[in-house]
């Protein structure tokens, strides 16, 4: 398998779909010396290469004191690369590991995410990307319907309180196993957080489910993805949707619009 070629197709059919990056967006990208955001910046600037429309790409780490290992190897391999990397520590984040290191994910979120957009303020960008893959949305629809009672899951694309960003997350269709071993090809040093080896976590109990599941039903996160963008309203039970009289056997009509990242789909 091409591996360059099916990030790039599942990439550029996630832009395409939801009109993720436009004409003049300066995206920043969220990278966390991981494998999956790593990735999406390399999607991205081969995209930025490739499409018809401008627009820049440049990438931020925020130091929240979670890193196994020292971030700056990371940022000097990208910026080797010629690619424009921004490090920021935020002290609060790095407080409140101090006053309450056993903090949920939930908390640390909400710091991250007030940290983010103070950075990309002063970084002059009007987009921000998100590494988030298939694995995520999978497995933040399953943690919602389970333990929240609501039906949903991490939007594609969204825009923060202030309408000052849009957030885009272009790994939707791209699964870690791709993100794994695309990231090993590139050969950069990896650091991992220490969040990820958190055990006895719902997320984590999540994770562990669809491990074991996908071993005799390995196609189950692209049907769970396909169920996202397939919802049968009248199948349901909220009432804001259910009409008697309607039948429910008549499926919508799609449309296929032209779009300007059309390169990126294979015919």
């Amino acid at each position: 398998m091409d591996l360059e070629k099916t990030l790039l197709r599942k990439v550029g059919e996630a832009v395409t779909k939801f009109r993720m990056i436009r004409e003049g967006d300066r995206v920043a990208v969220g990278v966390s010396g991981g494998k999956d955001s790593v990735t999406l910046l390399e999607a991205l600037l081969a995209l930025q290469r490739r499409a018809p429309i401008q627009f820049s790409v440049c990438a931020f780490t925020i130091e929240q004191g979670k890193f196994l290992a020292p971030i700056l190897p990371y940022g000097e391999w990208l910026r080797a690369r010629g690619i424009e990397w921004h490090h920021f520590e935020d002290p609060p984040s790095l407080r409140l590991l101090d006053e309450q290191p056993d903090h949920g994910c939930d908390l640390c979120s909400r710091f991250r995410r007030r940290a983010v957009y103070e950075v990309c303020k002063g970084l002059d960008v009007n987009v921000i990307a998100l590494g988030h893959t298939a694995d995520d949305f999978c497995e933040s629809f399953l943690r919602n319907a389970m333990f929240t009672g609501a039906l949903s899951s991490l939007p594609p694309i969204t825009y923060s309180k202030n309408k000052d960003f849009r957030l885009i997350r272009p790994l939707v269709y791209v699964q870690e196993s791709l993100t794994t071993e695309y990231a090993r090809g590139l050969g950069c040093p990896v650091i991992p957080c220490g969040c990820s080896q958190k055990t006895g976590t719902v997320r984590r109990s999540v994770r562990d489910f669809f491990t074991e599941m996908e071993q005799e039903h390995p196609r189950l996160k692209e049907s769970m993805l396909s169920a996202m963008g397939n919802i049968k309203t009248q199948r349901l039970l909220d009432s804001r949707y259910l009409d008697p009289d309607v039948d429910d056997e008549t499926e919508p009509v799609g449309t296929n619009a032209a779009t300007p990242f059309h390169i990126f789909q294979e015919s």
